[in-house]
């Protein structure tokens, strides 16, 4: 890490004066850059100390109570239709069950030197239930090939990381986003919540279920109280509205809302990429992040806030313009009639604030995130953020 530091403020002294046109960035599989605008002047020793204090996760608080059940391995057979076909990579094994510990007696296929092909049965947040010769496991999202997963049915079976949101809504109090199904009540604030939205959020919603609003909170489900919610609309299953200026399209990222001085910078930056991007796209018109949110400088309204690089962060003008367009991807994939021009995922393990395998990289010519309409409609990105930790979008359809 002090090495990597050291190496990156030379880099910055010589190249002070540059104007760079990067935002968060990927390379393949390799590397995990989310790079921008990095450097013009050398860091403070407060800053090099707050991006260290940033490598770290935040904590996130203990679940104790009742959480969504997602499908197990014993939920499945022979019998179970495959959802998508994949490569497991080399380096990685089927596990009996979820074990990130890797605890060897829970190994079911151990990693072979070419990789090995199984079936998606189930995809979860983090983990796949996958089928290989009669067997039924888990494997971890990560360590999975992108580029190898293929779905059975590709004209009715959607792209494997499409998660279609049901609902929007607006929050009518201080909204918790809780950790599990169980709580105190009456308590401001009793621990289990991932955050707390302000009145008047936008947000929107997964599923219901138990009574329970659910929505994806960085890799985890959090979970609403519908009576802290207001303005709870449909979002049209398909790309054919279900009433007047309904949305076809939408979803919701989460970020964090820790008080160093280069997060509040990387709030600001989101809110400034929301407002960029909000734009309407007419029929066969293109959408190009890295000419729409770039250049990725302080001309633009950026401040200087963490980016990836390697896994590391490092401070760099634009940082937080990753989750907009990755955000936006996921509302994307939903609508069969906008075609990925061009996408690439952070690598490694990818972007925290998203499912493994699902974010969108902007930056360079070759990291950009470009769709184009071929809807015979125009349509309408609405990207909203409140500053409190919620990231929505919605795309509509435009008469």
């Amino acid at each position: 890490m002090k090495r990597f530091l050291s190496l990156f403020l030379c880099l910055c002294i010589a190249w002070t004066g540059l104007s760079f046109a990067m935002a968060e960035d990927e390379e393949p599989e390799s590397q995990d850059p989310e790079l921008e605008e990095v450097g013009q002047a050398a860091l403070s020793a407060e800053q090099l100390k707050e991006m260290e204090e940033l490598d770290e996760e935040v904590s996130m608080p203990r679940v104790t109570g009742k959480v969504y059940p997602e499908p197990e391995a014993k939920d499945f057979n022979n019998s179970s239709p495959v959802l998508y076909t994949c490569k497991v990579r080399k380096d990685a094994a089927i596990y009996k069950v979820p074990d990130p510990d890797h605890n060897k007696k829970n190994i079911l296929f151990r990693g072979q030197s070419r990789g090995m092909t199984a079936d998606v049965l189930y995809v979860g947040l983090q983990w796949l239930i996958v089928r290989r010769e009669g067997k039924i496991g888990y494997v971890q999202r990560q360590w999975v090939d992108k580029a190898s997963i293929q779905p059975m049915d590709p004209v009715n079976q959607p792209a494997f990381n499409v998660q279609k949101h049901a609902f929007t809504a607006v929050t009518a109090t201080y909204c918790h986003v809780r950790t599990s199904m169980s709580f105190n009540e009456g308590a401001e604030d009793d621990g289990e919540n991932f955050v707390i939205l302000n009145p008047g959020t936008k947000i929107t919603i997964w599923k219901f279920y138990d009574g329970w609003a659910i929505v994806n909170y960085m890799r985890d489900y959090g979970y609403i109280d519908p009576n802290e919610l207001t303005d709870l609309k449909p979002v049209s299953p398909t790309d054919e509205e279900l009433y007047p200026d309904c949305p076809i399209a939408a979803y919701t990222s989460y970020y964090k809302m820790n008080k160093t001085e280069s997060n509040i910078s990387r709030i600001h930056n989101i809110k400034v990429g929301s407002q960029l991007i909000s734009i309407v796209l007419q029929p066969d018109e293109v959408f190009d992040a890295n000419a729409i949110m770039g250049p990725y400088g302080a001309r633009k309204g950026y401040e200087a806030a963490p980016v990836l690089i390697n896994g590391t962060s490092v401070l760099g003008y634009g940082g937080g313009t990753c989750q907009v367009s990755s955000t936006l991807y996921n509302a994307v994939i939903q609508l069969p009639g906008l075609e990925i021009l061009h996408r690439k995922p952070h690598g490694g393990n990818g972007a925290p604030y998203l499912p493994i395998h699902c974010d969108a990289a902007v930056g360079t010519d070759s990291l950009n995130f470009r769709f184009a309409n071929r809807y015979d409609y125009p349509i309408r990105i609405e990207a909203c953020t409140s500053d409190d930790g919620a990231l929505s979008m919605r795309i509509y359809k435009v008469h």
